[in-house]
């Protein structure tokens, strides 16, 4: 079962025809909004809008455990992200997509990173922390419409809200050699390995961040509100041909299996809570 997680601009999904729509309670409190169950032509998916219905959420303030466990409960095994990013090297063009590979935790706030702890103890590795076979067959899909996408990107995750300073792009440019930089990935991607769910984000990027010499590239809001429309229908319609041409399944995926010895508290002493988080984690 695939979810698509909307980022800025995208609070609902064109060409799903809505069923029905899913208030869900988490044990980590409540989700972005409702979760939207609907089809797409003959697959039926999930789509939750990462800031609420109507961007009410700061980056800092979205509740992603509880977004990762209503999927997870709803039976989603894939997640599609969108996010727009901030471009840390010239060849990825304002508007251009990328497919981050890999990701630089800069968080420093006090987002709740773990489905674990309080008496459950569990370590996930997340060397690889997206799935390649859905970013190969989201690759297909771009080469099937001859759209440019970059592949194997590092997405490095600010806390936001404030856009960066000159010395923070520089730094995250040069001493990480990260590749995007943005403000919602970190925690998503890694509760999505937690509760074995297949994880990719699109990243639309909006603009240069302020790495660049010239003032006239740093970025604003409303550099990236003016340029963030057809950007945004080109990250769609790259979804719309994954789903229509591309998508499979992914019961063979390794990423469906990240749990296999990562438990380290003996399963008979977890209390009933813990044990019942556990086995929907693992499920």
């Amino acid at each position: 079962m695939l979810a698509i997680i909307g980022g800025t601009g995208i609070y609902q999904f064109d060409g799903l025809e809505v069923i029905t729509q899913h208030q869900i309670s988490t044990p980590f409190g409540e989700p972005s909004g409702e979760i939207i169950e609907g089809k797409f032509g003959d697959l039926t998916l999930y789509f939750l809008p990462r800031h609420g219905a109507q961007h009410q959420l700061l980056p800092h303030e979205v509740n992603y455990r509880a977004n990762i466990w209503a999927l997870k409960s709803l039976g989603v095994t894939q997640i599609i992200g969108l996010s727009a990013t901030g471009s840390l090297q010239q060849e990825i063009a304002p508007g251009d997509l990328s497919l981050p590979s890999q990701y630089f935790d800069f968080i420093k706030d006090q987002r709740e990173k773990s489905f674990f702890g309080n008496g459950i103890a569990a370590h996930v590795s997340t060397a690889q922390p997206t799935c390649q076979s859905l970013s190969d067959n989201i690759a297909l899909a771009a080469n099937g419409l001859n759209m440019t996408l970059h592949r194997d990107k590092t997405y490095a995750c600010v806390d936001g809200p404030r856009l960066g300073t000159r010395a923070e792009s520089l730094f995250l440019k040069n001493a990480v050699q990260a590749d995007l930089v943005g403000m919602t990935n970190v925690p998503e991607v890694f509760l999505a390995r937690e509760a074995q769910i297949c994880y990719v984000t699109i990243a639309i990027a909006t603009d240069y961040d302020c790495w660049q010499d010239d003032p006239a590239h740093h970025v604003t809001v409303a550099q990236v509100i003016s340029r963030y429309g057809a950007s945004l229908q080109q990250a769609k319609s790259l979804v719309s041909h994954y789903l229509t041409n591309n998508h499979q399944s992914n019961s063979e995926c390794s990423c469906r299996t990240s749990l296999a010895c990562s438990l380290m508290t003996p399963i008979e002493s977890l209390s009933s809570e813990n044990k019942a988080l556990f086995e929907l984690l693992s499920s």
